[in-house]
C-alpha cells in the first residue's frame, strides 16, 4: 500500500467500534514480532492532561540527546500527528510500510482503529530503536490497547468522570481502569486528588508493590512568591511567572514553559518527578531539564494565536483548547480568569454528543460575552439546536449559531475586534477543524479522507 491506501485502510475500521481488551491485541503482536518486546517505555494515564506529560517528557528527553518515540491521541487533523520521533511526525512513507506489514498479517481479520494505531506505533519505534517510547493510554487504562506494555514507570495524571458508558459512573470505577496500568515493581508517579480516586490508586500500587509518588505529598510546584504545595492559590499565580519544582531529591527553581495555564504546573510536576525515577536508565541534568520544558510544545491546548485572516480583516487573538469534560472545561474557566484580559470573551464552542455536554456549556457560559455554538464535521457531534436546549437560562451571554467551524469563524471575527478574545473549545475535533483553517496542518498537507476518528 502507498500512504493515501493505508489511510483509507485505516479509516475504513472506523466502522468497527470501540474494543476493550488485551488478548486479541497481545495475540497479534506475537504474530507481528512482539515488537513492544524490544522497547523501553513510559506509560501515561489519566483523564485530563495525559498529553502534557507526555509532551514534557519528550522535549526533556529529546533535548537532552536520546531518541524518543511519542504515541499520543486523539489527533487534531492528520492521524500523523500521533506519532513522532523527537520533534519529527511518521513519514508517509514510514506509516505506509508498517500499515502494509500490519494488513498482510491481518490477512482480512479485523481490529479497531486505535488497536491499529497502537500496532503501527510499536512497530515504528522498535524499527527506529528509539531509546524510549513513551505511550498515552487512549481510554481507562486497564483494557486499553496500549497496556500490553511493561514500562520503566507509569503515570496516572488525575482522575475525574469521562467515558462513563465504557469506564463507569463513580470516580472509583474509574480510577479502577485507569490503576489497570500499574504493574508489579514498577514505579508509578500521580496527581489523583485526596478522595476515591487516590485511594484505589493507592491500593493497587500496595497490591502490586509498585512504589507510588503523589503529587501534594512526595513533590510538588510554587511559584515566586508562593506558598509551597500542590494546594496554592493559583489563581494568584499567572503562569508567566517562574516556578518552582521540589522533588523527590530536591528542588529546581526559575522554571519556565510556554504551556498556558497554573495547571500546567501539575503535568510539568508529574513529568518531572517520571524523570527522577528514571534517573538511573535514562538520566537527564538541570539543563536538560530548564532547556526541555522552556521548549515543550502541545497545540490546541491553551495555545493562544494572534493572527489576521485576510477576507475578515483585523488582527485577532484566538485561544485554543481542548477542553471537552467536566474536569477539562473546569480547568478552562480557571485559566481565563487567571491568565487572561479581555474586554470581551466571544465563545465558539462544540461538544461530541457522549461527552456531559449540559455540565460543559453550563460551567463555560457565564464567562461568555458571546457564545457561538458549532458542529463540527462528525456524526458523533451535538448540533447547535441541542445544546441550546440544555444551557441554563441565557442571562447576559449572547448565543448564536453557526452551521460549521469557518461559518463561526467568521461571525466571531465579525462580532470582535482587538481587545476581545476569541476561544474556540468544547472538542477536540472543533479546535483540530478551526486550528487547519486558521494555520493549516500541523504535519505536511495531503488530501483528507473524508472521516477521521480522534479516539
Amino acid at each position: 500500500m502507498d500512504y493515501q491506501q493505508a489511510w483509507k485502510h485505516l479509516d475504513s475500521l472506523l466502522f468497527f467500534k470501540i474494543k476493550l481488551g488485551l488478548d486479541s491485541m497481545e495475540r497479534f503482536l506475537g504474530r507481528l514480532g512482539d515488537p513492544q518486546r524490544r522497547l523501553r517505555f513510559i506509560h501515561v494515564a489519566g483523564t485530563n492532561g495525559k498529553g502534557s506529560v507526555a509532551a514534557a517528557l519528550l522535549s526533556v528527553l529529546a533535548g537532552a540527546g536520546y531518541r524518543v518515540g511519542l504515541y499520543t491521541s486523539p489527533h487534531l487533523s492528520c492521524v500523523r500527528e500521533r506519532f513522532r520521533i523527537n520533534n519529527d511526525f511518521i513519514p508517509e512513507a514510514d506509516f505506509a510500510r508498517q500499515a502494509t506489514a500490519i494488513h498482510a498479517v491481518l490477512d482480512g481479520e479485523q481490529i479497531t482503529y486505535f488497536e491499529f494505531t497502537t500496532a503501527l506505533a510499536l512497530l515504528w519505534f522498535a524499527a527506529a530503536e528509539v531509546d524510549v517510547a513513551i505511550m498515552e493510554v487512549g481510554m481507562g487504562g486497564r483494557l486499553d490497547a496500549t497496556n500490553v506494555i511493561t514500562p520503566l514507570a507509569g503515570v496516572i495524571t488525575n482522575v475525574s468522570l469521562d467515558h462513563q458508558a465504557y469506564l463507569g459512573d463513580t470516580l472509583a470505577a474509574v480510577a479502577a481502569e485507569k490503576a489497570g496500568i500499574i504493574k508489579p515493581g514498577v514505579p508509578m508517579v500521580s496527581g489523583a486528588a485526596a478522595d476515591d480516586s487516590r485511594r484505589v490508586v493507592e491500593e493497587r500500587c500496595r497490591e502490586l508493590a509498585a512504589p507510588l509518588y503523589l503529587l501534594g505529598r512526595d513533590f510538588s510546584w510554587q511559584a515566586a512568591g508562593e506558598t509551597a504545595g500542590a494546594d496554592a492559590d493559583r489563581a494568584q499565580s499567572p503562569s508567566a511567572r517562574s516556578w518552582t519544582y521540589r522533588g523527590l531529591h530536591g528542588a529546581i527553581e526559575g522554571l519556565n514553559s510556554p504551556l498556558r495555564g497554573s495547571y500546567q504546573r501539575d503535568n510539568l510536576s508529574l513529568a518531572l518527578a517520571t524523570l527522577e525515577l528514571l534517573a538511573t536508565s535514562l538520566p537527564v541534568g538541570e539543563q536538560d531539564i530548564r532547556a526541555g520544558l522552556a521548549a515543550v510544545s502541545w497545540p490546541g491546548r491553551l495555545e493562544l494565536l494572534e493572527l489576521s485572516r485576510e477576507e475578515q480583516g483585523g488582527r485577532r487573538r484566538v485561544l485554543l483548547d481542548g477542553a471537552h469534560n467536566p474536569a477539562g472545561v473546569a480547568a478552562l474557566v480557571a485559566a481565563l480568569e487567571a491568565d487572561f484580559t479581555y474586554r470581551r470573551l466571544v465563545m465558539i464552542w462544540a461538544s461530541m454528543a457522549d461527552k456531559d455536554v449540559a455540565a460543559g456549556l453550563n460551567l463555560i457560559a457565564p464567562l461568555c460575552d458571546t457564545l457561538i455554538l458549532t458542529r463540527p464535521e462528525s456524526e458523533r457531534s451535538a448540533t447547535p439546536a441541542e445544546m441550546r436546549r440544555l444551557l441554563a437560562p441565557e442571562g447576559r451571554v449572547r448565543v448564536l449559531e453557526a452551521a460549521d467551524p469557518l461559518a463561526a469563524l467568521d461571525l466571531a471575527w465579525r462580532l470582535s475586534s482587538a481587545e476581545d478574545l476569541v476561544a474556540v473549545a468544547g472538542s477536540l475535533y472543533l479546535v483540530g477543524a478551526a486550528r487547519r483553517i486558521l494555520l493549516g496542518e500541523l504535519v505536511a498537507a495531503v488530501p483528507r479522507p473524508e472521516k477521521e476518528d480522534r479516539s
